[in-house]
């Protein structure tokens, strides 16, 4: 039986928990190294695959325009086949956060950084959240979590948290203040010292500018014209309004669904609030039930193997879908909870009831 490392902030856990955890890794990094033998040609040509994907999504992207131009597609379809590629650009972004591909080729690492983000510019800049996110393994389920607090972790639910999952933006501007006091907890845990505090004080705030503000800028006019013309009024610069409305189809609303099934499945299968630092075993469940089929199809079943990559890191997306069934199998050995569907009615609290008096948001 083979045994993992601890990692530094779990040596302060129950020693239950903590050899618990030890032992899910090992048994998790077993799995992935099995199939590294059985395939040792993907196993071995992880960048190239990791572009790959980059290049298949882009063009499919691309693609679904072309057939929507040359009246092939029509706008819905359009619009859900290329949020399944974005879903894609979205896993090589993690990927790429975490240093997987191209990690000592600067150059073309930071070109797939830029490539990503630019066809999804509804996203946060991926080098700021990078640290964003890397700070959410270290305090994954805490008021500091700014990655997973941002998309209404640990807020109740309720006609905020719904907003808030349908346009990040908007969300933000309904509670200004509640989003000042996440990103100042971030700060204050995340700062390495007095200078990177400002650093991070400045930057944060800015990550979605520019692209999300040019992205939510054009998603608000494209509906504004179609109330406009809906009750009666003439629109002038008819082909203005028409690539308008051809940049909708074919980016801004593919981005704005993607969006919203991603942040439904993660900032739902994430607990928070009463769970222990670095206690790996309280921060995710993993979701399988076949209702969320349709949400798990446009964000590249996040919800079933998200709680694998907090587990272990090291493998890409693709490889935690290929062992998804066998570390699935582990974790429910183990105790990890699967459809806890019951955190909708508890805020996103790990324990079984739900919470008495007020939750913060």
């Amino acid at each position: 039986m083979r045994f993992a490392t601890r990692l530094p902030g779990e040596r302060g856990l129950a020693e239950r928990d903590a050899d618990q955890i030890a032992l899910i890794r090992g048994q998790i990094m077993g799995v992935g190294d099995r199939w590294r033998v059985k395939h040792p040609w993907i196993a071995g040509h992880q960048d190239a695959i990791g572009m790959a994907i980059f290049v298949v999504a882009i063009a499919g992207v691309l693609g679904d325009a072309a057939l929507y131009v040359a009246g092939v597609l029509p706008w819905w379809a359009t619009v859900l086949v290329t949020a399944f590629w974005l879903s894609l650009l979205h896993e090589i972004e993690h990927d790429l956060i975490h240093s997987m591909y191209f990690r000592t080729n600067k150059w073309v690492h930071n070109s797939m950084m830029l490539g990503v983000w630019v066809f999804r510019p509804s996203t946060i800049n991926p080098w700021v959240r990078r640290r964003l996110h890397l700070h959410h393994h270290e305090v994954s389920g805490t008021e500091s979590d700014l990655e997973e607090r941002g998309i209404t972790s640990g807020e109740r639910w309720g006609g905020h948290r719904l907003l808030s999952l349908l346009d990040t933006v908007l969300g933000y501007a309904m509670r200004p203040f509640r989003m000042r006091r996440l990103v100042h907890a971030y700060v204050a845990q995340a700062a390495q010292d007095p200078e990177d505090a400002r650093r991070l004080a400045v930057t944060t705030p800015l990550g979605y500018f520019p692209l999300a503000g040019l992205h939510y800028g054009l998603w608000y006019l494209t509906i504004g014209l179609h109330i406009y013309d809906l009750f009666g009024g003439r629109i002038a610069y008819q082909g203005a309004h028409h690539a308008l409305d051809f940049v909708a189809v074919t980016l801004l609303a593919p981005n704005m669904i993607r969006t919203f099934c991603l942040h439904f499945v993660s900032s739902n299968m994430h607990y928070y609030g009463d769970v222990e630092p670095h206690n790996v075993l309280q921060q995710t469940q993993v979701w399988t039930a076949k209702w969320l089929w349709p949400v798990h199809a446009l964000c590249f079943n996040f919800g079933g193997t998200h709680a694998i990559h907090h587990f272990l890191v090291r493998d890409p997306f693709y490889v935690r879908e290929a062992i998804r069934a066998e570390c699935q199998a582990i974790l429910r050995e183990h105790g990890v909870r699967f459809d806890d569907f019951g955190t909708f009615g508890r805020a996103n609290r790990f324990g079984l009831a739900a919470p008495t008096g007020s939750v913060e948001v």
